[in-house]
């Protein structure tokens, strides 16, 4: 069905219509010219992500409903990130024409997938018509208290560096897309095989398709700490690669670091995908970004807490910011930690 035929409120009824509040906070969601919320207790978080066709999503290869999912996802991210809730998202949507009704619908079953994981409400947004593809703009509201709340800027001198998870496989799974993308646009222009369906050979690569189309917000690392008593003192969740955020942690806390080399946590699969690519594997986990894990720092006397915190790896500690930020590798040799995340030139 063309979206025309509805229109864009029958399009926003059709998406919405048996959206039902969860929190409490929610007083009043889809439906009027504002939502409305109430945090009497708690401090408000508010955070925004944009995702372009083209830039950060090809439709080649990533099927609407994983997209919808991903796109929740790095917006609760950033929530997990400051130790909070998140608790209400609204989603903004530029559609072109050549997306169905049907198209936006499974659009929208992955967003409230994603959702219902996180007991999160859909409290309104917006549509407009677009040019050049497809955009996503979801805002999310999250809550914590404000003596909860971990901020970039709290790492000291002796902290803990630790890590959620793993890093470099959602890197790894991009490259093995592109490069399956790129042989059959190649089988199409030499024509070889006109008619004939293209099958890429993923086997013993699924966990690196999984973490590059279906991103997992860690909120459970969140709830974990919480059990065990631990409060970070700096955290940020890696969406532009490890050393990109640490590097901002260490520039707003004042403060340097020293990370090893031999403790970054590096799945299998994506060890094998990088040596079959020709790339270092050490560089991928450190720059490769879209891993959403969580990199946070802990005072040094939370070592016993943190090493019972199942999937978080310590990978080094924050030092003076006169020794600057170090990599030391396998063989005990010292490098610079450089950040090669994305920027406007990428």
């Amino acid at each position: 069905m063309e979206i025309a035929k509805i229109g864009e409120f029958g399009l926003i009824d059709r998406l919405t219509k048996d959206v039902n509040p969860k929190n409490k906070s929610t007083k009043y969601g889809v439906g009027d010219d504002c939502a409305v919320l109430s945090y009497p207790d708690s401090e408000v978080l508010i955070t925004t992500d944009l995702l372009m066709e083209g830039v950060h999503f090809d439709l080649t290869y990533t099927d609407l409903q994983h997209l919808g999912y991903k796109a929740v996802m790095v917006n609760l991210s950033d929530v997990f990130a400051m130790n909070g809730t998140p608790r209400q998202i609204t989603v903004s949507l530029a559609i072109s024409k050549r997306f169905s009704v049907e198209d936006i619908e499974l659009l929208y079953s992955g967003i409230r997938l994603a959702c219902e994981k996180w007991n999160v409400d859909i409290v309104g947004g917006d549509t407009t018509a677009s040019y050049t593809g497809l955009a996503i703009s979801i805002t999310c509201i999250g809550e914590a208290k404000k003596e909860d709340i971990v901020y970039r800027n709290g790492a000291r001198d002796t902290d803990l560096v630790c890590v959620s998870g793993d890093l470099g496989a959602a890197y790894m799974g991009l490259q093995l897309l592109e490069r399956e993308k790129a042989v059959y646009y190649q089988m199409l222009k030499d024509q070889k095989q006109r008619g004939g369906a293209f099958q890429p050979d993923f086997s013993g690569k699924e966990y690196l398709l999984q973490r590059q189309l279906q991103a997992e917000a860690r909120g459970d690392i969140i709830q974990r700490l919480r059990e065990a008593g631990i409060r970070p003192t700096a955290m940020m969740d890696v969406s532009d690669g490890l050393s990109s955020e640490l590097r901002h942690i260490c520039k707003q806390s004042g403060v340097g670091c020293r990370i090893f080399e031999k403790q970054l946590p590096i799945d299998y699969q994506t060890a094998v995908m990088a040596e079959e690519l020709n790339m270092n594997v050490t560089t991928c986990a450190l720059n490769g970004g879209e891993d959403y894990e969580l990199v946070f720092t802990v005072p040094i006397g939370d070592l016993e807490k943190i090493e019972q915190v199942e999937d978080v790896k310590l990978i080094g500690h924050i030092t003076d910011q006169k020794f600057g930020h170090v990599l030391v590798s396998r063989d005990g040799q010292e490098f610079e930690l450089k950040a090669q995340g994305w920027n406007f030139d990428n």
